[in-house]
Protein backbone atom coordinates (compact mmCIF):
# COMPACT_ATOMS: atom_id res chain seq x y z
CA UNK A 1 0.00 0.00 0.00
CA UNK A 2 0.94 3.89 -0.83
CA UNK A 3 1.49 5.40 2.55
CA UNK A 4 -0.84 8.48 2.34
CA UNK A 5 -0.90 11.21 4.97
CA UNK A 6 -4.10 13.66 4.87
CA UNK A 7 -2.01 16.41 5.73
CA UNK A 8 2.09 16.71 6.56
CA UNK A 9 2.05 20.76 8.05
CA UNK A 10 5.59 22.20 7.96
CA UNK A 11 6.73 24.34 11.02
CA UNK A 12 7.88 27.88 11.13
CA UNK A 13 11.28 28.46 12.58
CA UNK A 14 13.36 31.62 14.23
CA UNK A 15 13.71 33.31 10.95
CA UNK A 16 9.98 33.04 9.02
CA UNK A 17 6.41 32.70 10.26
CA UNK A 18 3.38 32.26 8.56
CA UNK A 19 1.42 35.13 10.49
CA UNK A 20 -2.13 35.34 8.71
CA UNK A 21 -3.77 34.25 5.75
CA UNK A 22 -7.26 34.71 3.63
CA UNK A 23 -8.69 37.01 1.07
CA UNK A 24 -6.33 35.91 -1.28
CA UNK A 25 -3.17 37.29 0.16
CA UNK A 26 -0.84 36.00 2.97
CA UNK A 27 1.35 37.81 5.56
CA UNK A 28 4.69 36.37 6.59
CA UNK A 29 7.74 37.49 8.33
CA UNK A 30 11.15 36.69 6.64
CA UNK A 31 13.32 37.41 9.42
CA UNK A 32 13.36 41.21 10.20
CA UNK A 33 11.12 41.83 7.14
CA UNK A 34 7.49 41.06 6.99
CA UNK A 35 5.78 41.00 3.93
CA UNK A 36 2.26 40.38 2.27
CA UNK A 37 1.84 38.71 -1.22
CA UNK A 38 -0.71 37.79 -3.33
CA UNK A 39 -2.32 33.71 -2.54
CA UNK A 40 -4.43 31.92 -4.20
CA UNK A 41 -5.23 29.19 -1.75
CA UNK A 42 -5.93 31.61 1.04
CA UNK A 43 -9.44 32.07 -0.37
CA UNK A 44 -10.93 31.79 3.31
CA UNK A 45 -11.52 34.86 5.59
CA UNK A 46 -8.23 36.10 7.81
CA UNK A 47 -7.54 36.19 11.13
CA UNK A 48 -7.15 40.03 11.29
CA UNK A 49 -7.97 42.93 9.14
CA UNK A 50 -6.14 43.69 6.13
CA UNK A 51 -5.96 46.91 7.39
CA UNK A 52 -3.97 45.80 10.59
CA UNK A 53 -1.41 43.71 8.23
CA UNK A 54 -0.80 46.68 6.63
CA UNK A 55 0.68 48.38 9.96
CA UNK A 56 2.70 45.57 10.33
CA UNK A 57 3.97 44.87 7.04
CA UNK A 58 7.36 46.05 5.44
CA UNK A 59 6.42 45.58 2.13
CA UNK A 60 3.27 44.47 0.04
CA UNK A 61 2.85 42.89 -3.21
CA UNK A 62 0.16 44.83 -6.11
CA UNK A 63 -0.45 42.54 -8.73
CA UNK A 64 -0.40 44.41 -12.09
CA UNK A 65 -0.67 41.08 -14.47
CA UNK A 66 -0.82 36.71 -13.47
CA UNK A 67 3.04 37.02 -13.63
CA UNK A 68 3.99 40.69 -13.15
CA UNK A 69 4.04 43.50 -10.37
CA UNK A 70 5.11 45.88 -8.07
CA UNK A 71 6.18 46.24 -4.16
CA UNK A 72 5.13 49.05 -2.12
CA UNK A 73 7.37 49.75 0.61
CA UNK A 74 7.03 51.45 3.90
CA UNK A 75 9.90 53.99 5.02
CA UNK A 76 11.11 51.57 7.62
CA UNK A 77 12.59 49.05 5.06
CA UNK A 78 15.96 50.23 3.66
CA UNK A 79 16.84 47.48 1.69
CA UNK A 80 15.44 45.49 -1.27
CA UNK A 81 17.83 42.64 -0.15
CA UNK A 82 18.37 40.86 3.25
CA UNK A 83 19.50 37.89 4.64
CA UNK A 84 17.67 35.26 6.67
CA UNK A 85 19.18 31.79 8.80
CA UNK A 86 18.30 28.44 8.64
CA UNK A 87 20.21 26.66 11.24
CA UNK A 88 23.78 27.77 10.26
CA UNK A 89 23.46 29.05 7.01
CA UNK A 90 22.50 32.24 5.90
CA UNK A 91 20.46 33.14 2.81
CA UNK A 92 20.03 35.77 0.49
CA UNK A 93 16.45 37.81 0.09
CA UNK A 94 15.03 40.00 -2.38
CA UNK A 95 12.18 41.21 -3.37
CA UNK A 96 11.19 40.50 -7.35
CA UNK A 97 8.70 41.86 -9.64
CA UNK A 98 6.99 38.13 -9.54
CA UNK A 99 5.79 38.11 -5.83
CA UNK A 100 8.84 36.03 -4.94
CA UNK A 101 11.16 36.93 -2.40
CA UNK A 102 13.95 33.80 -3.27
CA UNK A 103 12.51 31.37 -0.81
CA UNK A 104 9.99 28.42 -0.51
CA UNK A 105 9.50 28.16 3.27
CA UNK A 106 6.99 25.32 3.22
CA UNK A 107 10.78 23.48 1.30
CA UNK A 108 12.00 23.54 5.24
CA UNK A 109 10.46 20.10 5.49
CA UNK A 110 13.48 18.55 2.61
CA UNK A 111 16.22 20.97 3.83
CA UNK A 112 15.82 18.57 7.18
CA UNK A 113 15.62 15.72 5.40
CA UNK A 114 18.48 16.30 3.38
CA UNK A 115 20.57 17.66 6.51
CA UNK A 116 19.44 14.39 8.18
CA UNK A 117 20.33 12.03 4.89
CA UNK A 118 23.36 13.43 3.08
CA UNK A 119 26.96 13.44 3.97
CA UNK A 120 30.28 13.30 2.11
CA UNK A 121 29.49 9.80 0.50
CA UNK A 122 26.56 10.39 -0.98
CA UNK A 123 25.57 12.66 -4.17
CA UNK A 124 22.55 14.94 -4.49
CA UNK A 125 20.60 16.31 -7.74
CA UNK A 126 18.27 19.69 -7.57
CA UNK A 127 16.53 19.85 -10.55
CA UNK A 128 14.49 23.29 -10.92
CA UNK A 129 16.57 24.38 -8.55
CA UNK A 130 15.59 28.15 -8.01
CA UNK A 131 17.74 30.06 -5.74
CA UNK A 132 19.94 26.90 -4.69
CA UNK A 133 19.04 26.83 -0.59
CA UNK A 134 18.27 22.85 -0.87
CA UNK A 135 21.87 22.57 -2.52
CA UNK A 136 23.33 24.82 -0.71
CA UNK A 137 21.97 22.61 2.35
CA UNK A 138 23.01 19.51 0.66
CA UNK A 139 26.72 20.95 0.12
CA UNK A 140 26.87 21.75 3.91
CA UNK A 141 26.65 17.89 4.89
CA UNK A 142 29.97 17.11 2.17
CA UNK A 143 27.55 15.54 -0.26
CA UNK A 144 28.65 16.35 -3.97
CA UNK A 145 26.10 18.56 -5.67
CA UNK A 146 24.83 19.06 -9.03
CA UNK A 147 22.42 22.22 -9.00
CA UNK A 148 20.51 22.41 -12.47
CA UNK A 149 17.81 25.56 -13.43
CA UNK A 150 17.23 27.43 -16.91
CA UNK A 151 17.14 30.90 -15.72
CA UNK A 152 20.85 32.37 -15.63
CA UNK A 153 19.52 34.93 -12.87
CA UNK A 154 18.90 31.92 -10.30
CA UNK A 155 22.27 30.84 -10.74
CA UNK A 156 23.73 33.83 -10.36
CA UNK A 157 21.54 34.11 -7.02
CA UNK A 158 22.04 30.61 -6.14
CA UNK A 159 26.29 31.12 -6.55
CA UNK A 160 25.68 34.09 -4.12
CA UNK A 161 23.81 31.98 -1.48
CA UNK A 162 26.70 29.28 -1.23
CA UNK A 163 29.85 31.60 -1.18
CA UNK A 164 27.56 33.37 1.38
CA UNK A 165 28.29 30.55 3.01
CA UNK A 166 31.55 29.88 2.64
CA UNK A 167 30.76 26.85 0.23
CA UNK A 168 31.92 25.86 -2.77
CA UNK A 169 32.21 22.63 -5.45
CA UNK A 170 28.70 22.84 -6.55
CA UNK A 171 28.61 21.68 -9.86
CA UNK A 172 26.06 24.49 -11.91
CA UNK A 173 24.16 23.44 -15.09
CA UNK A 174 22.59 26.44 -16.96
CA UNK A 175 20.00 23.82 -18.42
CA UNK A 176 16.01 22.40 -19.21
CA UNK A 177 15.72 19.99 -16.26
CA UNK A 178 14.46 17.51 -17.75
CA UNK A 179 16.40 17.92 -21.07
CA UNK A 180 19.53 17.78 -18.47
CA UNK A 181 18.45 14.50 -16.57
CA UNK A 182 18.04 12.58 -19.49
CA UNK A 183 21.26 13.19 -20.48
CA UNK A 184 22.54 12.23 -17.29
CA UNK A 185 21.02 8.74 -18.35
CA UNK A 186 22.57 8.35 -21.15
CA UNK A 187 25.92 8.93 -19.54
CA UNK A 188 24.98 6.50 -17.12
CA UNK A 189 25.08 9.06 -14.32
CA UNK A 190 23.53 7.80 -10.52
CA UNK A 191 22.36 10.29 -7.59
CA UNK A 192 21.40 8.83 -3.98
CA UNK A 193 19.07 11.77 -3.39
CA UNK A 194 17.38 13.63 -6.10
CA UNK A 195 14.89 16.24 -5.96
CA UNK A 196 12.75 17.69 -8.18
CA UNK A 197 10.17 21.39 -7.41
CA UNK A 198 8.85 21.31 -11.00
CA UNK A 199 6.83 24.76 -11.75
CA UNK A 200 3.03 23.96 -13.10
CA UNK A 201 3.96 25.66 -16.14
CA UNK A 202 7.63 27.40 -17.81
CA UNK A 203 10.23 27.64 -20.13
CA UNK A 204 13.62 26.03 -20.14
CA UNK A 205 17.18 27.29 -21.42
CA UNK A 206 15.68 26.75 -24.57
CA UNK A 207 12.56 28.10 -24.84
CA UNK A 208 11.33 24.90 -24.19
CA UNK A 209 7.60 24.42 -23.19
CA UNK A 210 7.22 23.02 -20.10
CA UNK A 211 3.37 21.98 -18.70
CA UNK A 212 3.56 19.78 -15.52
CA UNK A 213 0.90 17.69 -16.11
CA UNK A 214 2.21 16.56 -19.80
CA UNK A 215 5.95 16.14 -18.57
CA UNK A 216 5.52 14.50 -15.19
CA UNK A 217 5.51 11.11 -16.30
CA UNK A 218 8.90 11.48 -18.46
CA UNK A 219 10.01 13.32 -15.44
CA UNK A 220 9.59 10.18 -13.21
CA UNK A 221 10.40 7.84 -15.59
CA UNK A 222 14.32 9.38 -15.76
CA UNK A 223 14.57 10.41 -12.20
CA UNK A 224 14.16 6.30 -11.33
CA UNK A 225 16.36 5.74 -13.92
CA UNK A 226 18.74 8.40 -12.47
CA UNK A 227 18.47 7.01 -9.04
CA UNK A 228 21.22 4.70 -6.99
CA UNK A 229 20.48 1.73 -5.92
CA UNK A 230 18.65 2.34 -2.35
CA UNK A 231 18.97 5.90 -3.44
CA UNK A 232 15.60 8.62 -2.35
CA UNK A 233 13.41 10.85 -5.08
CA UNK A 234 11.72 13.57 -3.33
CA UNK A 235 8.96 15.47 -5.52
CA UNK A 236 6.95 18.59 -4.96
CA UNK A 237 3.63 19.67 -6.77
CA UNK A 238 1.97 22.57 -6.76
CA UNK A 239 -0.67 22.93 -10.07
CA UNK A 240 -4.54 23.37 -10.07
CA UNK A 241 -4.64 20.65 -12.52
CA UNK A 242 -3.03 17.84 -10.40
CA UNK A 243 -4.07 16.08 -7.30
CA UNK A 244 -2.09 14.16 -4.80
CA UNK A 245 -3.56 10.64 -6.34
CA UNK A 246 -2.77 12.19 -9.62
CA UNK A 247 1.02 11.76 -8.95
CA UNK A 248 0.91 8.68 -6.72
CA UNK A 249 -0.30 7.03 -9.87
CA UNK A 250 1.69 8.27 -12.09
CA UNK A 251 4.60 7.19 -9.38
CA UNK A 252 3.64 3.79 -9.17
CA UNK A 253 3.81 3.48 -12.94
CA UNK A 254 7.96 3.24 -12.04
CA UNK A 255 8.61 2.80 -8.12
CA UNK A 256 7.35 -0.02 -5.71
CA UNK A 257 3.94 1.55 -4.55
CA UNK A 258 5.53 0.15 -0.91
CA UNK A 259 8.08 2.09 -1.23
CA UNK A 260 6.17 5.30 -1.57
CA UNK A 261 4.97 8.07 1.10
CA UNK A 262 2.45 10.75 -0.47
CA UNK A 263 1.35 13.85 1.45
CA UNK A 264 -0.48 16.80 0.95
CA UNK A 265 1.87 19.87 2.05
CA UNK A 266 0.27 22.42 4.57
CA UNK A 267 1.17 25.41 6.78
CA UNK A 268 -0.46 26.91 9.43
CA UNK A 269 -0.87 30.71 10.82
CA UNK A 270 -0.24 31.70 13.95
CA UNK A 271 -4.24 31.18 14.75
CA UNK A 272 -4.67 28.31 13.14
CA UNK A 273 -5.45 28.98 9.92
CA UNK A 274 -4.38 26.32 7.40
CA UNK A 275 -2.52 27.11 4.36
CA UNK A 276 -2.26 24.62 1.03
CA UNK A 277 1.01 24.41 -0.27
CA UNK A 278 1.06 21.63 -2.76
CA UNK A 279 1.92 17.96 -2.52
CA UNK A 280 4.66 15.99 -1.21
CA UNK A 281 6.05 12.63 -2.81
CA UNK A 282 9.04 11.13 -1.39
CA UNK A 283 10.14 7.37 -2.48
CA UNK A 284 12.94 5.02 -2.09
CA UNK A 285 14.06 3.12 -5.33
CA UNK A 286 14.41 -0.94 -4.32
Amino acid sequence: MVSIATKLFTQAWDSYELLDAGGGKKLERFGAVTTIRPELQAYFKSDTTFVEWEKKADCAFIEKSTTKGLWKRRNTLENDSWNIAYKDLQFKLELTSFKHVGIFPEQVINWDFLSSNLDPSKSFLNLFAYTGIASVVARNTGAAVTHVDSVKQLIHWAKENMELNQLSDIRWMHEDALTFAQKEVKRAKKYDVILMDPPAFGFGAKGEKWILEQKLPALLETAYQLLSDNGTLILNTYSPKITLQDVVRETTKFFDKRNIEANELWGKTKLGKELFYGNLVRVKKG
